[in-house]
Order: structure tokens, then C-alpha cells, then sequence
């Protein structure tokens, strides 16, 4: 009786499979099976399947021939090589080893029969495998070496192409002598990511709200269907639309692929940081109804207020009945929690709204007296060049250290030579003297460096909120309730409101930038004897209520009143920084 055979093909990559890998495989199989007098009864074949990425239970063909060889169905499996059936070293062999205890015999066309009957056959069939494995890891290494080499060179290497960009053949060929696909940008869909970009960092759009605004506008995916949260936020995070080509941890700059400036990406992942919340803690939110939505808090209990409705009827002159409706900012704690809070339970949004605006139109104000320029070009000039001059000063030590110490081998070689007037022993505590000295050196130098790129960095980040400071003050009074509202939330970190509408805001620019806004001010605000007063407010500050809006501000020891038709107190406080 003839014995019946299974055999398996497989080939790791589609391009094997357009090569007629697995015809090969199969015809030796077929005349190996004929000269042995075996029976081939079926042919599991699987293209495009790595046997050292996938483990044998994700490979669906070898599942099925370990089921058929438990129903006894097969005598013989049959590849053309043992690796057909796995490269992986710490599994492989066990595999093979599992369909011999089964009574299928296991051969192959070019390496014959693995049998399991001494250690030494054990130890083969698992050093076959070890070798197949690191094969596969040395194929990787270096596949992956050169992907990211020709990344380096600014040359698109395969993969998901981002929203945003097409590939297109401009005559490349590889050394297969195929002509490849290359990137550019395609500009209707970029149009799509720099609108994305400007909603989420200069109107306050976060993802599920962008998802929604791109659906009411009729703009879809590459699919037909809605762009989603996930892909809006991986978008968010995509550094590639800043001009460059990643692949792994290499980053090549490719300015012609540029779709977003590198400031605006920077300033989307501050925000993306500066949303992220605790596990727990409630989300900061947005409304069409209320500019400050997310950032008024409680000044009694501390907790965060929510935005609530009413309605009411109104009988006008004529009998006829209107419906208002009102939003209030409510302290939730306050109301579930009497007698705790002893804060108001609720404050009217459009009355604490003006308040707020009202301060904030008077900070962009004094913004706006400011010189940009002079304010820019003195930003931490003195501390970046006396950093500066302490890094020249360090490498010139560092270089005549290095000097000494070439001296002092010269001196060795002498020494050895004996014509040196040094003795040994005094040459050695001098060469360790040096060594110390060139490692002291170099470490000051590294961390006056390490000081001079943090201040650097610092400074950039000043500028950069300078410049938004700047933006803000002057589209603030032209912008509409979105654009107000984003900014708002950019500009202050939180409001807290007590009973009387006593205000504290809090701004995220910290004091020290806000004085030195006044020490940069064109049109300053000079005291009773011509000086700007910088000290600190005093705790409390006495009013007649009829005042209108009074405003205590830090850098200020006289209150300020404005627009006397609302009647409330408001502190200004900064961030620490």
C-alpha cells in the first residue's frame, strides 16, 4: 500500500510568489513523492506567510495538517525544505518533534528524514532551526538597516501613506530594476490638515468635535466615510506633516513635504499635553453658549462648575408670552451637598463672562503697548551670553588640559627612553593630576552646554508664547465667539468665582513675563510720581460697590475700575512657572 502524503509549500513574500517559488517547491515535491512511491493525497500551499514572524498557531494551513494527522489521515508530511515549516527556533522543533510522536513521518526533498530516535537527532533537528532563526533575525537586521538608509537619503520605503499625502512614480528604479513609488503632497487633502491643525490649536477643537465639524461639512476620508477621533488624533500626533520622512527612529528632513509649519505642530502637542487628564477627573468641555465653559471653578468648596439652563416666561406689554432661556455656571457640590459649600449655587453666564472679558480686553491691551521687537531681542540676552561666555571659557580650559597631557606623554616617552629629569613615580601622580583635571573639564563644559541648550529651549518657548500673546491681543476684539473662547482657554488657566461675583483669574502667563511686558511698554501706565509700580497687591482691597468692576492685579498696588454697569470684584493672579 502506498503511503499517502501531505506536503506544504510556502513562500515568505509576494514577490516569491510572482517569482514561481512555489511551482518549484511543488515539482520537486511531486517527482521526490514519485521516485519514493508515495501517493501525494493533498497540497497546502501559503503565500506571503514568514515563518519566523508567525508562530505556527497563526498559520492556518499548518492548523490544518496537525488536525488531519490527528485524525490519521496522512503517512507522510513532505517540503521541499525543513524551514518550509517554521523558522522559528524556539518552536519550530517542537512542532516537527509533535508530528513524529503522531506517527507522521517528516522528510524533506534536499535534507531527507528528521527522525527523533537518539539525542543526537534531537540535538540536529534543534540546531537546524537555532540556524534557520538567526538566518531570518540577520535577513531583518538587514533589510531594516537598509529601509532606514534609504530613508536617511529622503526616499519613501513602503507603508501606510498619512492623509495628506499620494504616492506617484517619477522614474525611480531599484536595484531589481522596478521603477518605484515615491511621495508628494496632495494638496485637497492637505487642505483638510492644516484646517484640522487651525481649528485645534487656535479655535479649541478637540477630536470628536473636529469629527463632527468635518461631517456637517460634507469632508470624508480616502475611504467615502467620516474622518474618525482615532485618525484625527493620530494626525494630531503625526510629526511627518512638519516636512520629514520616519521610519522607525529615523527622521529625515524633506521640506518639500511639508504641509504644517513646524510652530503650529509644537504648539498642537503642548495643548494635546495640556489636555490630557488624570483617570477619574472630568473632562474640560466646551459650549456654544458660554465662553468659559470648563475653567470656572468654585472659590468655597474648589470644584469645577458645570453649565446648566433654565427656562422662563416673560408677558410682554401686549400679553404676549416669551420663553428666555438662561445658562447658568452651578456649583453641582453646592446643590447635592447643603450646607458644605457655602458659595452661591449658581452664577449667571452672561454677567461673569463680561466680567472676565473685561479683564482679559485690559491685559491685551497693555500686550498690545508693548515693543514685539525690543521685547524679543532683550528676552534672556544677558543670561544666554554670560552662558555663552562660560562655554568658551570651558572649552579653552578643557583644550589647555588636553595640551598638558600630550606634554606629559611626550615626557613618558623620555622617561622611558631615560633622558627625562621627571622619575617615574612623580610622572605617574602628574598623569593622574591631568587625567582628573581633563575629566573635570569636560564634564563642566557638557553641563555648561547641557545649561545653554535648556536656556535655549527656554527662550524659544517664550517666543513662541510671546508671539501667540501678541496674535491674541490683537484679534481678540475681532474674533468671533469660537475664536474668543479658544483663546480664552489658552490664555487663562482657571476662574474662580465666589458669592458676589468675587473673581479670581488666573492667567498662564506667569508674573515675571507680565513685568517684563511692562518693562517694555511703549505707552506705560506710570504712577502718581511718573514710575510703574511693580509691588506686590495687597490681600484685600476696600470698594464701593458702585464702582463698577474692580481690578486687583498683582504687579499692582491701585485698583482699577471699568465698565460700571456690572458691579463685582476681580483679582488677577499668574501662573507659577
Amino acid at each position: 500500500m502506498k503511503k499517502r502524503v501531505y506536503t506544504l509549500y510556502r513562500v515568505s513574500t509576494l514577490g516569491q510568489v510572482e517569482k514561481d517559488d512555489i511551482p518549484m517547491q511543488k515539482e520537486a515535491c511531486r517527482a521526490f513523492a514519485k521516485a519514493q512511491g508515495w501517493e501525494i493525497v493533498k497540497e497546502f500551499s501559503e503565500k506571503g506567510v514568514s515563518g519566523f514572524k508567525k508562530s505556527a498557531k497563526e498559520r492556518d494551513q499548518l492548523q490544518k495538517i496537525q488536525q488531519a494527522a490527528m485524525a490519521r489521515e496522512f503517512d507522510v508530511l513532505l517540503v521541499f525544505m525543513f524551514d518550509r515549516l517554521g523558522r522559528r527556533d524556539d518552536e519550530t522543533p517542537f512542532v516537527v518533534e509533535w508530528f513524529v510522536k503522531q506517527g507522521i513521518e517528516v522528510w524533506s526533498t534536499q535534507e531527507g528524514q528528521q527522525r527523533f530516535e537518539t539525542h543526537v537527532d534531537k540535538l540536529m533537528n534543534y540546531i537546524r532551526y537555532w540556524q534557520a532563526s538567526g538566518e531570518s533575525i540577520k535577513t531583518s537586521i538587514r533589510t531594516r538597516t537598509r529601509m532606514e538608509q534609504l530613508t536617511e537619503e529622503g526616499l519613501y520605503t513602503g507603508g501606510v501613506v498619512a492623509y495628506g499625502y499620494r504616492l506617484v512614480k517619477r522614474g525611480r528604479i531599484n536595484k531589481r530594476n522596478h521603477e518605484v513609488y515615491d511621495v508628494e503632497i496632495d494638496e485637497k487633502e492637505a487642505e483638510v490638515v492644516r484646517l484640522i491643525f487651525q481649528k485645534y490649536v487656535y479655535e479649541g477643537y478637540g477630536a470628536k468635535r473636529l469629527c463632527n465639524y468635518l461631517c456637517e461639512h460634507n469632508i470624508m476620508g480616502r475611504n467615502g466615510q467620516n474622518i474618525p477621533n482615532v485618525s484625527i488624533v493620530r494626525m494630531i500626533k503625526n510629526k511627518s506633516y512638519t516636512g520629514y520622512l520616519i521610519n522607525g527612529k529615523v527622521e529625515t528632513a524633506c521640506p518639500e513635504l511639508r504641509i504644517i509649519e513646524p510652530e503650529l505642530f509644537e504648539r498642537a502637542q503642548e495643548l494635546r499635553q495640556a489636555r490630557k487628564r488624570e483617570k477619574g477627573a472630568n473632562p474640560v468641555s466646551f459650549s456654544s453658549q458660554a465662553l468659559l465653559c470648563g475653567i470656572v471653578f468654585c472659590a468655597h468648596c474648589g470644584n469645577r462648575m458645570s453649565l446648566t439652563s433654565s427656562t422662563r416666561k416673560r408677558i410682554r406689554a401686549d400679553g404676549s408670552v416669551v420663553r428666555e432661556k438662561r445658562f447658568r455656571y452651578s456649583c453641582n457640590y453646592n446643590v447635592r451637598h447643603p450646607g458644605q459649600c457655602d458659595g452661591q449655587s449658581g452664577y449667571g453666564v452672561t454677567k461673569l463672562d463680561d466680567i472676565v472679558e473685561s479683564v482679559v480686553r485690559m491685559k491685551f491691551a497693555e500686550i498690545r503697548e508693548c515693543s514685539r521687537k525690543k521685547l524679543l531681542e532683550e528676552m534672556h540676552s544677558k543670561e544666554r551670553e554670560r552662558i555663552k561666555q562660560e562655554v568658551r571659557r570651558l572649552e579653552k580650559e578643557l583644550e589647555i588640559k588636553r595640551q598638558e597631557q600630550e606634554v606629559l606623554k611626550d615626557e613618558t616617552i623620555r622617561v622611558i627612553r631615560g633622558t627625562s629629569t621627571l622619575d617615574r613615580e612623580m610622572l605617574s601622580e602628574l598623569l593622574a593630576e591631568n587625567k582628573a583635571a581633563v575629566a573635570q573639564a569636560h564634564e563642566a563644559l557638557q553641563a555648561a552646554k547641557a545649561e545653554q541648550q535648556s536656556l535655549e529651549q527656554a527662550s524659544e518657548k517664550m517666543r513662541r508664547d510671546c508671539d501667540d500673546l501678541f496674535t491674541w491681543a490683537n484679534v481678540y476684539d475681532s474674533a468671533d465667539f469660537a475664536e474668543r473662547q479658544a483663546i480664552l482657554h489658552q490664555f487663562i488657566q482657571e476662574v474662580r468665582v465666589g458669592r458676589d461675583y468675587e473673581v479670581e483669574i488666573v492667567l498662564m502667563v506667569s508674573l515675571e513675563e507680565f513685568e517684563e511686558f511692562k518693562a517694555h511698554s511703549m505707552v506705560s501706565s506710570v504712577g502718581k510720581k511718573g514710575q510703574m509700580d511693580l509691588k506686590q497687591a495687597p490681600k484685600t482691597v476696600d470698594c464701593d460697590s458702585n464702582a463698577g468692576i474692580v481690578i486687583v492685579d498683582e504687579i499692582s498696588d491701585d485698583p482699577l475700575s471699568i465698565l460700571p454697569k456690572n458691579t463685582a470684584h476681580a483679582r488677577i493672579a499668574y501662573c507659577e512657572r
